[in-house]
């Protein structure tokens, strides 16, 4: 597969899950990728390596997504190191459960600062940088479309934020035909939430095809929004959960 060679991508939140399966997915299709990690500087070496070994130019930098000064940094310094960038994938983001009466002001300004302006952030640098036919492709959540269960709420709204942000940004840089998507997965098998876990059997259980998604799923759907292939297809939300939204 060489949809992508002489590429350059960033995968932010790369070191593990779907953002490590996209970063490596774009490589095996040619691309030279960079990726961010926030602590997990092993498992970053160990996502770099894997991409090195593919012959492909690889980066890991730390970043801190709350950190809007980290994120722009981290864009410029990808582009810098890489010799450029076509794609950006917004894929690190954060976590939250709790119902309404429990939230605090410093969960929800996390809830925001991560998942929401960071992206904001970075796609706004990444713009600075993408050649016409640019890519902006960013990770949501089957949440922000359909909410299944109780204390999820922000953790939705964040997600829920990225579909008008997506839209608008697409009519922004459609001119320079840069193609802005969002894609949406549900449960995948990933160690924040592994398809042994507690809760694994009740999210099965609203799955049409009733077993977890893998990182490789969601990573062969974002490799095709960022290829040529995809040059038309933008604005858009792509969900890909087993079917929990059918």
């Amino acid at each position: 597969m060489t949809r992508m060679t002489g590429k350059k991508a960033l995968v932010t939140g790369g070191s593990r899950g779907i953002g490590a399966a996209i970063a490596l997915r774009l490589a095996q299709e040619g691309a030279d990728v960079a990726i961010t990690y926030e602590r997990a500087r092993d498992k970053a070496e160990a996502v770099v390596g894997q991409i090195r070994a593919l012959g492909r130019k690889a980066v890991a930098l730390q970043a801190d997504n709350a950190d809007p000064a980290a994120v722009k940094a981290a864009v410029d310094t990808a582009a810098k190191e890489l010799g450029g960038l076509d794609i950006l994938v917004n894929n690190a983001g954060i976590w939250h459960y709790g119902e309404v009466g429990s939230w605090d002001l410093k969960e929800i300004d996390a809830i925001l600062s991560v998942n929401v302006r960071a992206v904001i952030v970075a796609s706004q640098a990444a713009a600075a940088h993408l050649p016409d036919g640019g890519r902006i492709i960013t990770t949501g959540s089957c949440l922000a479309e359909r909410v299944t269960e109780p204390g999820v709420a922000l953790y939705a709204m964040s997600k829920a934020a990225l579909i008008g942000f997506t839209k608008g940004l697409a009519r922004d840089l459609g001119q320079r035909g840069i193609t802005v998507n969002v894609v949406h997965p549900g449960s995948t098998d990933t160690d924040m939430n592994p398809a042994a876990g507690e809760q694994a059997d009740e999210q099965r259980a609203r799955m049409a095809i009733p077993r977890f998604g893998k990182p490789e799923d969601i990573a062969g759907l974002v490799a095709y929004l960022a290829s040529e292939e995809a040059r038309f297809v933008t604005g858009a939300g792509f969900t890909i959960d087993g079917g929990v939204n059918s």
